[in-house]
């Protein structure tokens, strides 16, 4: 249920949690558009080895999602930066911004660790770091559910309209991290056949 007495403005007066939230998403978004960015510029044509084994039919709707997640990051992140009462709001009974905190963490840090990662198992094959990216695309996924669990179940809400694209939001940014990048894309990726055991 909404509630009509949260502030309908933004507020730059934020609670240190709010604080602490804003910082995160600034060091680690930072954080993972760096790794893109020197990743991608030492590695010129490494783009293909990104995909994995992703068939080409499947491409056009991993950008599609890919959009859609960026776009959906917004809504949920304003309305936990901006339009809440850390003091007043609980989520599934647990007051604060605690585990929200924890959530983005483990979106942005695993998130960062992605690209290099995976460019060092493109040029070389390697369980040890194969079982890395897997556990960095969970950790990713997991913290994108927590982050929806987090908003369905947060009350009060300063405005239904706000509340539903915040949801729709996140549901767009964990079809993309949870399905696609955590499932999807690690049953495509080329395995070497020696790396089966296959002779």
């Amino acid at each position: 249920m909404s509630d009509p007495t949260l502030p309908l403005r933004i507020s730059f007066r934020l609670h240190p949690q709010q604080r602490a939230l804003l910082i995160l998403n600034v060091l680690g978004g930072a954080a993972v558009l760096g790794s893109y960015y020197f990743g991608l510029a030492g590695h010129p044509g490494a783009g293909d080895a990104l995909w994995g084994g992703v068939p080409e039919a499947l491409k056009p709707f991993y950008t599609v999602s890919m959009l859609t997640a960026a776009a959906g990051y917004f809504p949920f992140t304003y309305l936990f930066v901006f339009r809440i009462d850390p003091d007043r709001v609980r989520i599934a009974g647990s007051p604060g911004l605690g585990w929200v905190l924890l959530f983005y963490a483990l979106v942005l840090v695993p998130s960062a660790m992605w690209l290099p990662l995976t460019l060092q198992l493109a040029s070389a094959w390697s369980e040890g770091l194969w079982t890395a990216i897997r556990l960095v695309l969970a950790l990713v996924g997991l913290g994108s559910l927590g982050i929806l669990f987090s908003i369905i179940r947060l009350a009060p809400v300063p405005s239904r309209a706000l509340h539903i694209a915040a949801i729709v939001g996140a549901i767009a940014f964990c079809v993309q991290t949870a399905l696609l990048d955590a499932t999807v894309w690690p049953a495509f990726y080329p395995i070497p056949t020696s790396a089966l055991g296959e002779p």
